[in-house]
């Protein structure tokens, strides 16, 4: 039986908003609760969140929910720190785990319903890679097979995982999500997923 979890990147500091993304509120929810809700409905256990610029408010915003936080102290060197801390901690305190599923914080419309797709294409075709595709491009969320796991826990930069999708393209699967190229990178983001 395949194991998967789920590790939510939420420890940047979302400079070119002015405030923090993860705790924007849509439809009732902050974003960053949002993903951890949908995360949790798609697998149950383990999902992760990491943390980092405003820690504190980040974990408070996810209090009650059954979630492992972790806080990323080298968040400015990018994500690609969190998703190695994130990686580790997961296969330490989970080595059952055969595929993790990394999401963001700041697409709204990842849903539970979307992430369990990316489940069920990596069951039907095989690959060790299965990612959302928007706007031409193959993006978060996105999971990756066990074998992923040693490069993921060495990357580094703001690259994050595109330099292993390059170096990958024979392994891996996509799942149409046209919705996933709104993401929160600035106010005039908010206020146009706001009036939607």
């Amino acid at each position: 039986m395949n194991s998967y979890g789920v590790l939510i990147l939420g420890a940047g500091n979302s400079s070119r908003l002015g405030q923090p993304k993860q705790l924007l509120r849509y439809q009732g929810r902050t974003l960053i609760r949002q993903m951890g809700e949908e995360a949790i409905a798609a697998v149950d256990a383990p999902v992760m969140v990491v943390t980092g610029a405003n820690a504190d408010l980040v974990g408070e915003a996810l209090r009650e929910l059954p979630i492992e936080v972790v806080e990323n102290d080298h968040w400015e060197e990018g994500i690609s720190s969190s998703i190695g801390i994130g990686v580790r901690e997961l296969q330490l305190l989970h080595p059952e785990l055969a595929s993790i599923i990394i999401m963001v914080c700041d697409q709204p419309f990842v849903n539970a319903s979307l992430l369990r797709q990316l489940i069920q294409h990596q069951k039907v075709t095989g690959k060790g890679i299965v990612g959302a595709t928007y706007e031409n491009t193959i993006g978060t969320p996105v999971l990756f097979g066990s074998y992923y796991f040693p490069a993921l826990k060495e990357l580094h930069g703001q690259d994050g995982i595109r330099e292993i999708l390059r170096q990958s393209t024979g392994d891996i699967a996509i799942v149409s999500f046209p919705l996933g190229a709104l993401d929160i990178d600035t106010a005039e983001d908010y206020q146009q997923l706001l009036k939607r």
